[in-house]
Protein backbone atom coordinates (compact mmCIF):
# COMPACT_ATOMS: atom_id res chain seq x y z
CA UNK A 1 0.00 0.00 0.00
CA UNK A 2 2.92 2.21 1.22
CA UNK A 3 4.87 1.31 -2.47
CA UNK A 4 1.73 1.78 -4.47
CA UNK A 5 1.27 5.60 -2.54
CA UNK A 6 4.52 6.53 -3.51
CA UNK A 7 4.22 5.39 -6.68
CA UNK A 8 1.25 7.61 -7.08
CA UNK A 9 3.03 10.67 -5.99
CA UNK A 10 5.80 10.31 -7.94
CA UNK A 11 3.84 9.84 -11.04
CA UNK A 12 1.80 12.86 -10.38
CA UNK A 13 4.63 14.60 -8.06
CA UNK A 14 5.33 17.86 -10.37
CA UNK A 15 1.48 18.31 -11.20
CA UNK A 16 0.98 18.45 -7.37
CA UNK A 17 3.88 20.58 -6.82
CA UNK A 18 3.20 23.28 -9.34
CA UNK A 19 -0.68 23.36 -8.42
CA UNK A 20 0.74 24.11 -4.55
CA UNK A 21 3.05 26.47 -6.22
CA UNK A 22 0.53 28.53 -7.51
CA UNK A 23 -2.04 27.99 -5.21
CA UNK A 24 0.88 29.60 -2.88
CA UNK A 25 1.81 32.62 -5.53
CA UNK A 26 -1.99 33.11 -5.36
CA UNK A 27 -2.47 33.55 -1.86
CA UNK A 28 0.83 35.79 -1.70
CA UNK A 29 -0.35 38.12 -4.20
CA UNK A 30 -4.29 38.55 -2.83
CA UNK A 31 -3.40 38.39 0.60
CA UNK A 32 0.01 39.93 1.30
CA UNK A 33 -0.22 39.65 4.99
CA UNK A 34 0.21 36.14 4.32
CA UNK A 35 3.77 35.98 3.47
CA UNK A 36 5.00 35.13 7.04
CA UNK A 37 2.80 32.42 7.19
CA UNK A 38 3.33 30.46 3.98
CA UNK A 39 7.11 30.06 4.97
CA UNK A 40 6.04 26.88 6.38
CA UNK A 41 4.31 25.78 2.97
CA UNK A 42 7.68 27.23 0.72
CA UNK A 43 10.24 25.39 3.00
CA UNK A 44 7.81 22.15 2.88
CA UNK A 45 7.76 22.58 -0.57
CA UNK A 46 11.30 22.89 -1.25
CA UNK A 47 12.42 19.91 0.72
CA UNK A 48 9.77 17.85 -0.92
CA UNK A 49 11.22 18.54 -4.19
CA UNK A 50 14.92 18.47 -2.96
CA UNK A 51 13.73 15.09 -1.67
CA UNK A 52 11.89 13.65 -5.10
CA UNK A 53 14.82 15.07 -7.43
CA UNK A 54 17.57 12.75 -4.92
CA UNK A 55 14.92 10.18 -5.40
CA UNK A 56 14.79 10.22 -8.72
CA UNK A 57 18.21 11.13 -9.53
CA UNK A 58 19.35 7.80 -7.59
CA UNK A 59 17.03 5.14 -8.65
CA UNK A 60 18.90 1.80 -9.38
CA UNK A 61 19.54 -0.96 -7.91
CA UNK A 62 22.31 0.23 -6.01
CA UNK A 63 20.38 2.41 -4.40
CA UNK A 64 16.98 1.53 -4.39
CA UNK A 65 16.04 1.76 -0.74
CA UNK A 66 17.55 5.26 -0.38
CA UNK A 67 15.57 6.35 -3.35
CA UNK A 68 12.47 4.31 -1.61
CA UNK A 69 13.04 6.20 1.78
CA UNK A 70 13.44 9.87 0.14
CA UNK A 71 10.61 8.91 -2.54
CA UNK A 72 8.46 8.39 0.96
CA UNK A 73 9.61 11.86 2.54
CA UNK A 74 8.62 13.81 -0.62
CA UNK A 75 5.29 12.38 -0.03
CA UNK A 76 5.25 13.15 3.33
CA UNK A 77 6.29 16.97 2.84
CA UNK A 78 4.07 17.10 -0.07
CA UNK A 79 0.98 16.13 1.96
CA UNK A 80 1.80 18.38 5.03
CA UNK A 81 2.40 21.46 2.44
CA UNK A 82 -1.25 20.52 0.94
CA UNK A 83 -2.51 20.85 4.67
CA UNK A 84 -0.60 24.03 4.96
CA UNK A 85 -2.15 25.09 1.93
CA UNK A 86 -5.49 24.17 2.70
CA UNK A 87 -5.86 25.34 6.12
CA UNK A 88 -4.84 29.07 5.10
CA UNK A 89 -7.62 28.71 1.97
CA UNK A 90 -9.94 28.15 4.59
CA UNK A 91 -9.42 30.51 7.36
CA UNK A 92 -7.92 33.33 5.88
CA UNK A 93 -10.11 33.18 2.50
CA UNK A 94 -13.51 30.83 2.53
CA UNK A 95 -14.15 31.91 6.28
CA UNK A 96 -13.23 35.35 6.07
CA UNK A 97 -16.04 35.75 3.25
CA UNK A 98 -18.83 34.14 4.77
CA UNK A 99 -18.66 36.49 8.11
CA UNK A 100 -16.40 34.09 10.09
CA UNK A 101 -13.06 35.36 11.75
CA UNK A 102 -11.37 32.52 13.80
CA UNK A 103 -8.76 33.09 15.54
CA UNK A 104 -5.27 31.64 14.80
CA UNK A 105 -5.34 28.95 17.70
CA UNK A 106 -8.14 27.27 15.85
CA UNK A 107 -5.70 27.22 12.47
CA UNK A 108 -2.99 25.97 14.55
CA UNK A 109 -4.90 23.20 15.92
CA UNK A 110 -6.64 21.92 12.49
CA UNK A 111 -3.22 22.15 10.94
CA UNK A 112 -2.06 20.04 14.33
CA UNK A 113 -4.48 17.67 14.02
CA UNK A 114 -4.36 16.96 10.18
CA UNK A 115 -0.75 16.59 10.57
CA UNK A 116 -1.13 14.53 13.56
CA UNK A 117 -3.74 12.39 11.21
CA UNK A 118 -1.56 12.68 8.17
CA UNK A 119 1.47 10.90 10.43
CA UNK A 120 -0.81 8.00 11.98
CA UNK A 121 -1.70 7.02 8.49
CA UNK A 122 1.94 7.06 7.40
CA UNK A 123 3.01 4.85 10.49
CA UNK A 124 0.00 2.66 9.74
CA UNK A 125 0.60 2.18 5.58
CA UNK A 126 4.68 1.97 6.82
CA UNK A 127 2.99 -1.31 9.06
CA UNK A 128 4.04 0.69 12.72
CA UNK A 129 1.39 0.08 15.27
CA UNK A 130 0.46 3.21 16.51
CA UNK A 131 -0.63 1.70 19.85
CA UNK A 132 2.27 -0.40 20.37
CA UNK A 133 4.16 2.66 20.05
CA UNK A 134 2.21 5.27 22.34
CA UNK A 135 2.20 2.12 24.74
CA UNK A 136 5.91 1.78 25.00
CA UNK A 137 6.38 5.64 25.56
CA UNK A 138 3.39 6.30 28.12
CA UNK A 139 6.71 6.41 30.63
CA UNK A 140 8.37 8.92 28.23
CA UNK A 141 4.91 11.25 27.64
CA UNK A 142 4.15 11.08 31.57
CA UNK A 143 7.76 12.48 32.13
CA UNK A 144 7.61 15.09 29.29
CA UNK A 145 3.75 16.36 30.60
CA UNK A 146 4.95 17.11 33.76
CA UNK A 147 7.97 19.04 32.94
CA UNK A 148 5.94 21.01 30.36
CA UNK A 149 2.70 21.35 32.55
CA UNK A 150 2.94 24.98 32.59
CA UNK A 151 3.60 25.19 28.67
CA UNK A 152 0.47 22.83 28.53
CA UNK A 153 -1.37 24.80 30.73
CA UNK A 154 -1.19 27.50 28.45
CA UNK A 155 -1.89 25.58 25.20
CA UNK A 156 -4.76 24.10 26.97
CA UNK A 157 -5.98 27.70 28.47
CA UNK A 158 -5.50 29.06 25.21
CA UNK A 159 -8.02 26.23 24.02
CA UNK A 160 -10.50 26.45 26.47
CA UNK A 161 -10.48 30.52 25.53
CA UNK A 162 -11.46 29.96 22.38
CA UNK A 163 -14.02 26.66 22.99
CA UNK A 164 -16.11 28.66 25.59
CA UNK A 165 -15.97 32.06 23.85
CA UNK A 166 -14.52 34.08 26.42
CA UNK A 167 -12.04 35.57 24.16
CA UNK A 168 -12.47 36.89 20.96
CA UNK A 169 -9.49 39.10 18.65
CA UNK A 170 -10.95 42.65 18.46
CA UNK A 171 -12.70 42.64 21.62
CA UNK A 172 -11.25 45.17 24.58
CA UNK A 173 -10.49 43.53 27.81
CA UNK A 174 -9.04 44.71 31.49
CA UNK A 175 -7.23 43.33 33.19
CA UNK A 176 -6.08 44.97 36.84
CA UNK A 177 -5.36 48.42 35.61
CA UNK A 178 -4.94 47.83 32.27
CA UNK A 179 -6.85 47.88 28.89
CA UNK A 180 -6.69 47.13 25.07
CA UNK A 181 -7.88 45.22 22.35
CA UNK A 182 -7.27 41.84 21.94
CA UNK A 183 -4.75 41.19 18.37
CA UNK A 184 -3.84 37.01 18.64
CA UNK A 185 -4.31 34.32 20.90
CA UNK A 186 -1.57 32.36 20.65
CA UNK A 187 -0.80 28.62 21.83
CA UNK A 188 1.02 29.84 25.02
CA UNK A 189 -0.18 33.29 25.08
CA UNK A 190 -2.70 36.13 24.29
CA UNK A 191 -1.69 39.29 22.63
CA UNK A 192 -3.24 42.23 24.23
CA UNK A 193 -2.62 45.85 22.36
CA UNK A 194 -3.09 49.15 24.76
CA UNK A 195 -4.06 52.50 23.29
CA UNK A 196 -0.37 53.60 23.67
CA UNK A 197 1.13 50.86 21.52
CA UNK A 198 2.37 48.01 23.49
CA UNK A 199 1.81 44.97 23.20
CA UNK A 200 0.81 42.95 26.66
CA UNK A 201 1.50 39.57 26.79
CA UNK A 202 -0.25 37.61 28.94
CA UNK A 203 -0.23 33.34 29.47
CA UNK A 204 -3.24 31.33 28.78
CA UNK A 205 -3.15 29.50 31.80
CA UNK A 206 -3.04 32.77 33.60
CA UNK A 207 -6.22 33.91 31.88
CA UNK A 208 -7.75 30.64 32.98
CA UNK A 209 -6.98 31.20 36.72
CA UNK A 210 -8.17 35.09 37.12
CA UNK A 211 -10.99 37.38 36.61
CA UNK A 212 -10.50 39.18 33.34
CA UNK A 213 -13.03 42.04 31.85
CA UNK A 214 -14.58 41.81 28.53
CA UNK A 215 -15.95 44.51 27.01
CA UNK A 216 -18.82 43.31 24.75
CA UNK A 217 -21.96 44.59 23.42
CA UNK A 218 -25.25 42.29 23.52
CA UNK A 219 -26.37 40.74 20.16
CA UNK A 220 -29.27 42.97 19.59
CA UNK A 221 -27.35 46.30 21.19
CA UNK A 222 -24.40 47.72 19.71
CA UNK A 223 -21.37 48.25 22.39
CA UNK A 224 -21.85 50.43 25.16
CA UNK A 225 -19.45 50.49 28.23
CA UNK A 226 -20.63 52.68 31.17
CA UNK A 227 -17.80 55.45 32.44
CA UNK A 228 -17.52 57.22 36.32
CA UNK A 229 -16.07 60.27 36.87
CA UNK A 230 -15.29 61.53 40.22
CA UNK A 231 -15.67 65.07 41.69
CA UNK A 232 -14.86 66.67 44.96
CA UNK A 233 -17.46 69.22 45.28
CA UNK A 234 -17.49 72.34 48.23
CA UNK A 235 -19.51 70.68 51.05
CA UNK A 236 -21.71 74.05 51.10
CA UNK A 237 -22.92 73.29 47.52
CA UNK A 238 -26.52 72.37 46.94
CA UNK A 239 -26.49 68.97 46.31
CA UNK A 240 -29.38 68.46 44.07
CA UNK A 241 -27.72 71.86 42.52
CA UNK A 242 -24.85 69.82 42.03
CA UNK A 243 -26.23 66.67 40.60
CA UNK A 244 -28.96 68.47 38.30
CA UNK A 245 -25.72 70.68 36.06
CA UNK A 246 -23.05 67.60 36.28
CA UNK A 247 -25.91 65.52 34.15
CA UNK A 248 -26.82 68.83 32.27
CA UNK A 249 -23.39 69.11 31.12
CA UNK A 250 -23.32 65.67 29.18
CA UNK A 251 -26.88 65.77 28.08
CA UNK A 252 -26.90 69.22 26.48
CA UNK A 253 -23.54 69.18 24.78
CA UNK A 254 -22.31 66.77 21.70
CA UNK A 255 -19.56 64.91 22.93
CA UNK A 256 -18.14 62.62 20.21
CA UNK A 257 -17.72 58.42 21.67
CA UNK A 258 -20.91 59.04 24.09
CA UNK A 259 -23.90 57.68 23.32
CA UNK A 260 -27.22 59.91 22.82
CA UNK A 261 -29.52 56.67 23.63
CA UNK A 262 -28.67 55.68 27.46
CA UNK A 263 -29.55 58.35 29.79
CA UNK A 264 -26.85 59.96 31.62
CA UNK A 265 -26.61 59.65 35.63
CA UNK A 266 -24.97 61.77 38.86
CA UNK A 267 -24.96 60.79 42.53
CA UNK A 268 -23.43 61.72 45.79
CA UNK A 269 -21.44 59.23 46.76
CA UNK A 270 -19.29 60.00 49.63
CA UNK A 271 -19.06 62.94 51.89
CA UNK A 272 -15.68 64.05 53.64
CA UNK A 273 -14.15 66.96 55.64
CA UNK A 274 -14.51 70.13 53.64
CA UNK A 275 -15.84 68.20 50.53
CA UNK A 276 -18.91 65.98 48.55
CA UNK A 277 -17.58 63.16 46.17
CA UNK A 278 -19.88 62.99 43.77
CA UNK A 279 -19.82 60.10 40.11
CA UNK A 280 -21.00 60.97 37.21
CA UNK A 281 -21.71 58.54 34.58
CA UNK A 282 -22.16 58.20 30.75
CA UNK A 283 -21.72 55.38 28.55
CA UNK A 284 -19.02 55.39 25.89
CA UNK A 285 -19.70 53.63 22.52
CA UNK A 286 -15.84 53.35 21.65
CA UNK A 287 -13.37 51.74 24.18
CA UNK A 288 -10.51 52.70 22.40
CA UNK A 289 -11.47 56.55 23.12
CA UNK A 290 -12.06 56.06 27.05
CA UNK A 291 -9.54 58.73 27.99
CA UNK A 292 -9.93 61.19 25.61
CA UNK A 293 -13.52 61.56 25.61
CA UNK A 294 -13.08 61.51 29.82
CA UNK A 295 -11.43 64.53 29.66
CA UNK A 296 -13.87 66.27 26.99
CA UNK A 297 -16.95 65.20 29.59
CA UNK A 298 -14.85 66.63 32.65
CA UNK A 299 -14.18 69.75 30.36
CA UNK A 300 -18.11 70.30 30.10
CA UNK A 301 -18.47 69.15 33.46
CA UNK A 302 -16.43 71.66 35.54
CA UNK A 303 -17.29 74.74 32.65
CA UNK A 304 -21.37 73.91 34.06
CA UNK A 305 -20.29 73.67 37.49
CA UNK A 306 -18.52 77.10 37.38
CA UNK A 307 -21.62 78.26 35.51
CA UNK A 308 -24.02 77.48 38.41
CA UNK A 309 -21.65 78.73 40.81
CA UNK A 310 -20.28 75.66 42.64
CA UNK A 311 -16.92 75.58 43.49
CA UNK A 312 -14.35 72.22 43.96
CA UNK A 313 -14.04 70.88 47.05
CA UNK A 314 -10.64 70.45 48.67
CA UNK A 315 -9.70 68.96 51.94
CA UNK A 316 -9.86 70.58 55.14
CA UNK A 317 -7.61 70.51 57.92
CA UNK A 318 -9.25 72.72 61.24
CA UNK A 319 -6.81 74.02 63.67
CA UNK A 320 -8.30 75.12 67.04
CA UNK A 321 -6.71 78.23 69.12
CA UNK A 322 -8.60 78.23 72.47
CA UNK A 323 -8.87 81.94 72.57
CA UNK A 324 -9.68 82.15 68.45
CA UNK A 325 -12.15 78.79 68.69
CA UNK A 326 -14.13 80.51 71.59
CA UNK A 327 -14.38 83.65 69.19
CA UNK A 328 -15.49 81.73 66.34
CA UNK A 329 -17.95 79.62 67.93
CA UNK A 330 -19.76 82.42 69.49
CA UNK A 331 -20.14 84.38 66.08
CA UNK A 332 -20.95 81.46 64.48
CA UNK A 333 -23.72 80.50 66.94
CA UNK A 334 -24.55 84.07 67.04
CA UNK A 335 -25.06 84.03 63.16
CA UNK A 336 -27.37 80.52 63.33
CA UNK A 337 -29.52 82.41 65.94
CA UNK A 338 -30.15 85.15 63.93
CA UNK A 339 -31.45 83.10 61.21
CA UNK A 340 -33.60 80.69 63.77
CA UNK A 341 -34.77 84.13 65.18
CA UNK A 342 -36.32 85.68 61.57
CA UNK A 343 -37.71 82.01 60.98
CA UNK A 344 -39.71 82.56 63.97
CA UNK A 345 -40.64 86.24 62.95
CA UNK A 346 -41.67 85.41 59.64
CA UNK A 347 -44.21 82.63 60.80
CA UNK A 348 -47.75 84.23 61.13
CA UNK A 349 -47.80 81.33 64.68
CA UNK A 350 -45.35 83.47 66.49
CA UNK A 351 -44.98 87.20 64.18
CA UNK A 352 -47.31 88.84 67.24
CA UNK A 353 -45.34 87.64 69.84
CA UNK A 354 -42.70 89.85 71.90
CA UNK A 355 -39.64 89.48 70.55
CA UNK A 356 -38.31 88.20 73.91
CA UNK A 357 -40.38 85.41 73.47
CA UNK A 358 -39.72 84.94 70.03
CA UNK A 359 -35.88 84.64 71.25
CA UNK A 360 -36.79 82.47 73.61
CA UNK A 361 -38.60 80.12 70.85
CA UNK A 362 -35.84 80.24 68.20
CA UNK A 363 -33.00 79.09 71.16
CA UNK A 364 -35.34 75.76 70.39
CA UNK A 365 -35.16 75.67 66.63
CA UNK A 366 -33.72 72.39 65.56
CA UNK A 367 -32.48 72.31 61.66
CA UNK A 368 -34.17 69.90 59.75
CA UNK A 369 -33.84 70.12 56.06
CA UNK A 370 -35.35 67.79 52.95
CA UNK A 371 -34.64 66.93 50.01
CA UNK A 372 -37.11 67.13 46.92
CA UNK A 373 -39.72 63.92 47.59
CA UNK A 374 -39.14 63.79 50.49
CA UNK A 375 -42.07 63.04 53.53
CA UNK A 376 -41.79 65.89 56.23
CA UNK A 377 -44.71 64.25 57.77
CA UNK A 378 -47.31 61.85 57.36
CA UNK A 379 -50.96 61.70 58.05
CA UNK A 380 -51.95 59.66 60.90
CA UNK A 381 -48.58 59.89 62.72
CA UNK A 382 -47.80 61.23 65.99
CA UNK A 383 -45.33 63.62 66.52
CA UNK A 384 -44.78 66.40 69.00
CA UNK A 385 -43.50 69.06 67.31
CA UNK A 386 -44.12 71.53 64.07
CA UNK A 387 -41.87 72.87 61.41
CA UNK A 388 -41.47 76.47 60.58
CA UNK A 389 -40.38 76.39 56.26
CA UNK A 390 -37.61 79.14 55.83
CA UNK A 391 -36.93 78.07 52.04
CA UNK A 392 -38.84 75.76 49.15
CA UNK A 393 -42.25 74.34 48.95
CA UNK A 394 -44.32 71.50 49.81
CA UNK A 395 -47.81 70.29 48.94
CA UNK A 396 -50.15 69.11 52.12
CA UNK A 397 -51.71 66.26 50.66
CA UNK A 398 -54.62 64.41 52.42
CA UNK A 399 -55.67 60.95 52.26
CA UNK A 400 -59.31 59.57 52.44
CA UNK A 401 -60.40 55.76 51.24
CA UNK A 402 -57.32 54.83 49.42
CA UNK A 403 -57.74 58.80 47.57
CA UNK A 404 -54.96 61.19 48.40
CA UNK A 405 -56.31 65.01 47.88
CA UNK A 406 -53.90 67.99 47.36
CA UNK A 407 -54.75 70.44 49.80
CA UNK A 408 -52.40 73.29 49.36
CA UNK A 409 -48.75 74.33 48.90
CA UNK A 410 -46.76 75.72 51.55
CA UNK A 411 -43.49 78.33 51.03
CA UNK A 412 -41.40 80.37 52.71
CA UNK A 413 -42.74 81.42 55.86
CA UNK A 414 -45.30 79.16 56.31
CA UNK A 415 -45.74 76.06 59.14
CA UNK A 416 -47.18 72.99 59.53
CA UNK A 417 -47.09 70.71 62.06
CA UNK A 418 -48.76 72.76 64.88
CA UNK A 419 -51.92 70.24 66.21
CA UNK A 420 -49.40 67.79 66.95
CA UNK A 421 -47.24 70.49 69.05
CA UNK A 422 -49.81 72.16 70.82
CA UNK A 423 -52.69 69.41 71.51
CA UNK A 424 -50.82 65.82 70.44
CA UNK A 425 -53.51 65.16 67.83
CA UNK A 426 -52.29 62.62 65.07
CA UNK A 427 -51.10 64.33 61.90
CA UNK A 428 -54.09 65.26 59.91
CA UNK A 429 -52.75 65.19 56.27
CA UNK A 430 -49.23 64.33 54.55
CA UNK A 431 -46.39 66.79 54.03
CA UNK A 432 -44.22 66.20 50.40
CA UNK A 433 -41.52 68.45 49.71
CA UNK A 434 -42.31 69.76 46.14
CA UNK A 435 -38.08 71.47 46.49
CA UNK A 436 -35.72 71.10 48.19
CA UNK A 437 -37.19 72.52 51.59
CA UNK A 438 -34.75 73.95 54.35
CA UNK A 439 -37.00 74.13 57.61
CA UNK A 440 -36.60 74.58 61.49
CA UNK A 441 -38.43 72.02 63.77
CA UNK A 442 -39.85 73.25 67.22
CA UNK A 443 -40.62 70.40 69.54
CA UNK A 444 -42.79 70.55 72.48
CA UNK A 445 -40.35 71.43 75.08
CA UNK A 446 -39.35 74.35 73.59
CA UNK A 447 -42.44 75.60 73.38
CA UNK A 448 -43.79 74.54 76.96
CA UNK A 449 -41.31 76.84 78.25
CA UNK A 450 -42.45 80.21 76.70
CA UNK A 451 -46.17 79.22 77.20
CA UNK A 452 -45.05 78.52 81.06
CA UNK A 453 -44.02 81.73 81.50
CA UNK A 454 -47.18 83.58 79.42
CA UNK A 455 -50.16 81.71 79.48
CA UNK A 456 -52.57 83.81 77.78
CA UNK A 457 -50.79 83.04 74.64
CA UNK A 458 -52.27 79.63 74.32
CA UNK A 459 -55.70 81.75 73.66
CA UNK A 460 -53.94 83.88 71.03
CA UNK A 461 -52.40 80.77 69.56
CA UNK A 462 -55.71 78.26 69.27
CA UNK A 463 -57.52 81.28 67.18
CA UNK A 464 -54.83 80.75 64.70
CA UNK A 465 -54.96 77.34 64.58
CA UNK A 466 -58.89 77.42 64.46
CA UNK A 467 -58.71 79.58 61.79
CA UNK A 468 -56.02 77.28 59.70
CA UNK A 469 -58.06 74.00 60.73
CA UNK A 470 -61.36 75.62 59.31
CA UNK A 471 -59.90 76.51 55.95
CA UNK A 472 -58.12 73.04 55.71
CA UNK A 473 -61.74 71.36 56.66
CA UNK A 474 -62.93 74.07 53.80
CA UNK A 475 -60.94 72.58 50.98
CA UNK A 476 -61.87 68.86 52.35
CA UNK A 477 -65.49 69.81 52.63
CA UNK A 478 -65.57 67.96 55.81
CA UNK A 479 -66.59 71.21 57.69
CA UNK A 480 -69.19 70.50 60.58
CA UNK A 481 -72.19 73.15 61.47
CA UNK A 482 -70.08 74.06 64.61
CA UNK A 483 -69.83 77.99 65.63
CA UNK A 484 -66.33 79.43 65.21
CA UNK A 485 -65.79 80.10 68.91
CA UNK A 486 -67.07 76.60 70.00
CA UNK A 487 -63.72 75.19 67.51
CA UNK A 488 -61.81 77.76 69.52
CA UNK A 489 -63.14 77.16 72.99
CA UNK A 490 -62.47 73.52 72.20
CA UNK A 491 -58.51 73.81 70.83
CA UNK A 492 -58.05 76.22 73.76
CA UNK A 493 -58.93 73.43 76.42
CA UNK A 494 -56.73 70.80 74.65
CA UNK A 495 -53.75 72.65 74.47
CA UNK A 496 -53.91 73.52 78.32
CA UNK A 497 -54.57 69.83 78.82
CA UNK A 498 -51.44 68.47 76.77
CA UNK A 499 -49.28 71.14 78.61
CA UNK A 500 -50.46 70.96 81.74
CA UNK A 501 -51.93 74.62 82.01
CA UNK A 502 -54.53 76.02 84.42
CA UNK A 503 -57.45 77.20 83.20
Amino acid sequence: MKTMLVALMERQFLALWVACVLTGLALLVFKPVLRRELRVSWSLLLLAALCQGIATVINGELHAALSTIMGGAATVLMVLAIIQLAVLLLFQVLLPALGVLAPRIARDLTVAGLSLAWGLVWLRLSGVDATQLFTTSAIITAVLAFAMQDTLGNVLGGVMLQLDNSLKVGEWVRLDDTSGRVVDVRWRYTAIETRSGETIVVPNSWLMKNRFGVLRGRSDEPLAWRRTLNFNIDALANPSMVIQALQQSVADARIAHVSAERPVSAILVDTAAGYYRYALRYWLTDPQFDDPTDSLVRVHALAALARTGVGLGVPQEERLMVKENDNWRLANEKRELQHRLEAVQRTALFATLPQEEQLALAHHLVHAPFVQGGILTRQGAVAHWLYLIVRGKAQVLAEEAGVVTPVSTLTDGDFFGEMGMLTGEPRSATVMALTDVDCYRLDKVGFAQVLAARPEMAREISAILAQRRHDLDDRLKLVKNTHPMSRTEDLLAKIKTFFGVAA
